[in-house]
């Protein structure tokens, strides 16, 4: 069985990807391979809606919602689109629904289940489940709450369970980025690496811009004996990787470089690792 090497270094999820009840400007830019800067922007302008002000250390918060955006942006640039035509696509949407003159005052809204699970999951309350479930039932982000689901399963050693999780978030939605690459993860992990390559490709399509995807699959890649895709990927990895994560792509990159110059196949990703750390 192979052990994943996560990128980053990550908990007993081992670098799985959870939908959060909040993310930081920091946590979509990875997510989603898009600049700090343009997040910011979009923000200032009202394009995009901030769950929690900016802060003085200048962090700013964004909710579950988000993401829905977050996934039109990447839909848009997916298509080919420029940074500076999805945000005139953006400003576009937001124009056919101008605001009235007076300012509504906000009122306490009962958290949907959805929301209720995210913060029970995040606070390690088993009625975290109970709630997921609950949500798929009313039909309310049924992917994710398959995706959060499986993640629990995962951490509580039920892989089996988890893979169904995951399954089932894709017959509901074939395209649900995150239930391709927690599927391809679980199947690396198992050892089976032409089924881990399948779903961690197919989440380069969905997400070109993802560190993490061509991360591992740079790894699938090497241990399959193609040093060559192995270190393109990881030259990808590479562009899209800041601090700490830049650091363990170039070791990896340096490594693969060397095993092409040997003419060596690594049997399995820790050798790749000079240390061979878990």
């Amino acid at each position: 069985m192979s052990v994943i090497l996560p990128f980053p270094n990550s908990s007993k999820s081992k670098g799985l990807q959870r939908i959060q009840s909040t993310y930081t400007v920091r946590d979509i830019s990875r997510r989603f391979g898009l600049s700090e800067s343009s997040i910011r922007r979009w923000t200032r302008k009202g394009i995009i809606e901030a769950a929690v002000e900016e802060t003085q250390r200048g962090e700013l918060r964004y909710d579950f919602h988000a993401l829905t955006q977050f996934r039109r942006i990447r839909e848009l640039r997916n298509r080919g689109l420029t940074i500076r035509q999805i945000e005139s696509e953006l400003h576009g949407q937001m124009n056919l629904f101008p605001e009235s003159g007076g300012r509504l005052i906000p009122l306490p809204v009962r958290r949907s289940p959805f929301e209720e699970a995210l913060l029970l999951h995040e606070q390690g309350d088993e009625r975290a489940v109970k709630m997921y479930n609950l949500a798929i039932v009313q039909g309310e982000c049924v992917s994710d709450a398959y995706c959060n689901l499986g993640i629990l399963e995962f951490e509580n050693n039920e892989t089996a369970r988890a893979f169904d999780h995951f399954t089932n978030g894709l017959k509901n939605d074939p395209r649900h980025f995150e239930s391709h690459f927690n599927l391809a993860h679980l199947y690396f992990e198992a050892g089976d690496y032409r089924l881990a390559r399948l779903h961690y490709e197919i989440s380069g399509v969905l997400e070109p811009n993802s560190a993490g995807v061509h991360y591992n699959l740079g790894l699938i890649y090497a241990v399959s004996g193609e040093l060559t895709e192995a270190i393109e990927a990881m030259n990808k990895a590479k562009e899209h990787s800041t601090g700490e994560e830049l650091a363990q792509v170039e070791e990896l990159l340096l490594n693969l470089k060397k095993a092409a110059r040997d003419n060596k196949q690594p049997k399995n990703p820790q050798e790749l690792l000079p240390d061979n750390r878990d």
